[in-house]
């Protein structure tokens, strides 16, 4: 297996906007009006209205799944919501190895992910542990 501390994961991008913030916001019954309307966001201190926490965590998952393929599992993913998702701004998750161990019949291994602007500006951090069978790489799919 070739997955070493230090290795980053491919990266999973979407556009921030109302045509996704749409979408998560039906499928999971959150039509906040700070994610849906321009005003209630600049009432709540943003320039507009923002993305939900909750997608940026569904973009961290999203990584992370394309990564493992079908045979892994996520374990565990944690994040904190550091600056809001706006509109406009390409959101990107991604993923760095920090630790690498065996047990039993699967690898195990430790990521620090999160979610950024193509600025660079860090949204939302966090770490990720997943489980891979040991027969096998990650994928590098998309």
């Amino acid at each position: 297996m070739n997955v070493n501390v230090g290795d980053e994961i491919p990266t999973f991008e979407r556009m921030s906007g109302f045509h996704a913030w749409n979408r998560f916001a039906a499928v999971n019954d959150e039509f906040v009006p700070i994610h849906m309307d321009d005003e209630a966001g600049r009432q709540a201190g943003y320039p507009g209205a923002f993305g939900m926490g909750n997608l940026q965590f569904s973009y961290l998952n999203a990584v992370l799944r394309n990564w493992i393929g079908d045979d892994g599992r996520i374990v565990s993913v944690s994040c904190q919501f550091r600056a809001p998702n706006l509109r406009g701004l390409r959101t990107i998750a991604r993923g760095r190895v920090t630790a690498v161990k065996q047990e039993g019949s699967e690898t195990i291994v430790d990521l620090d992910v999160w979610t950024e602007t193509e600025q660079g500006t860090v949204l939302a951090p966090g770490r990720a542990t997943v489980a891979l069978p040991s027969s096998r790489r990650p994928s590098s799919r998309r």
